[in-house]
């Protein structure tokens, strides 16, 4: 019902798209779904669900074919982001993994660091995390604490994250720390982590309002001592790394937050259809209509420009103030759709049996992870004052050096 007002999806138009499409709502139908009740009440997914998205080459899926990967384009990750999104499925953290450390790893790794990992993420056999949030510091990552001392052919590494998707399950964990700490090189470094390090301890999972599925959890550093081989980059550069990477993370969040909106409005419709009041289906009110009929157009407007971002980021040409953007109004819109759907679900969307209930407490954090929307708004504004904040910085930097 909610194709036939939508304009089709050009970006994922190809017989190769259809096929992938096909193959990922099969994933979900008899994989995923009947699942979820017990993965709620564990804390956490299976590890076989990771192993088997890895066997259908779900998993890595831009990576190069000589690393494991499927070495298709970027459409392919987030048609994939999408479609669990529209179902709901906010458990198996596949996009942290696949769309953050992977490209970490290709980008910046060494040979040989990618030839260690790489593969075994792309088979499902090896999870992943990405340690960047501290109980005391979250949008300000150069206000992290986590330290590791150069001890000459080790790093020692001690410190606390917080809020770590796929923490509890993870064998490895991109972590940043501080290098050099009190010296003129003092600096922010990514180190590869591996979950068996002595002294690397995982929290108990926390209990979440939504994506209850999911294993966020606390990771602990006492003295653990990391190899320099698993030094990812240049030493001191990690925070310019992670700004770097940030646009794609963020993208990744406004492609689940579409495909959200696009599952509630079609679950919408399908329920108002049924369902009646007053002896007509309360599809038959004006003020169904008119809500869906928004709600539908808010989708539509946020299609078009996800598009047109995930064709840049495929170029290397997406900016971090449209990654900003689609992050910011794509999660906003997201919420204001699933609250409107909500409403005509009536008491039953309060169920936690009805998949809008799910997603109504799933899709919350989306404005705080991944950056909050005040820091998008941050973002996007430093992009339209650019010169003007140049111009500050320099004269600070001046006033300064005449003290």
């Amino acid at each position: 019902m909610l194709q036939n007002v939508l304009l089709t999806r050009e970006i994922y138009a190809s017989e190769e798209h259809m096929m992938m499409r096909e193959m990922i709502q099969d994933f979900i139908n008899n994989e995923i779904i009947d699942h979820t009740d017990e993965w709620e009440k564990n804390g956490m997914v299976s590890r076989e669900i990771w192993e088997r998205a890895g066997e259908l080459g779900l998993l890595c899926i831009d990576m190069p074919e000589q690393y494991g990967g499927s070495g298709l384009d970027f459409s392919f990750n987030a048609l994939f982001i999408e479609e669990m999104g529209k179902r709901g499925v906010s458990g198996p953290g596949f996009s942290l993994h696949t769309d953050i450390v992977a490209p970490y790893l290709l980008k910046y790794g060494t040979e040989a660091q990618k030839q260690e990992y790489l593969p075994k993420m792309a088979a499902g056999q090896l999870i992943t995390s990405i340690g960047m949030t501290e109980p005391n510091c979250g949008s300000d990552l150069q206000a992290i604490t986590t330290n590791a001392v150069d001890k000459g052919d080790y790093y020692l590494v001690n410190g606390q994250k917080t809020f770590i998707t796929n923490g509890y399950m993870c064998d490895m964990s991109i972590v940043a720390v501080k290098t050099n700490v009190g010296t003129e090189k003092e600096g922010v470094s990514l180190l590869i982590m591996e979950s068996d390090f002595e002294g690397f301890d995982k929290g108990v999972p926390f209990k979440k309002i939504g994506m209850k599925a999911q294993d966020t959890c606390e990771l602990f550093f006492a003295d653990v001592k990391v190899p320099k081989e698993n030094l990812l980059g240049e030493e001191g550069m990690g925070f310019k790394i992670m700004m770097t990477e940030l646009a794609r993370e963020r993208l990744t969040v406004g492609l689940n937050a579409i495909g959200g909106a696009e599952g509630a409005i079609e679950n919408t419709v399908e329920y108002t259809s049924t369902r009646t009041a007053f002896k007509q289906p309360i599809a038959g009110f004006q003020n169904t209509q008119f809500k869906l009929a928004e709600c539908a157009t808010q989708l539509q407007l946020h299609q078009a420009f996800l598009d047109r971002c995930t064709l840049l980021l495929s170029a290397h040409k997406l900016t971090a103030e449209s990654a900003s953007m689609a992050k910011y109004s794509a999660t906003e819109m997201h919420s204001k759709v699933v609250d409107e759907c909500l409403q005509l679900f009536g008491g039953y969307g309060y169920i936690w049996d009805y998949p809008i209930a799910r997603m109504y407490a799933d899709n919350r954090v989306a404005r705080i992870y991944a950056g909050t929307n005040e820091i998008m708004k941050v973002l996007i504004a430093r992009g339209l004052f650019k010169e003007l904040f140049q111009e500050m910085k320099a004269q600070e930097k001046k006033n300064k050096k005449s003290r």
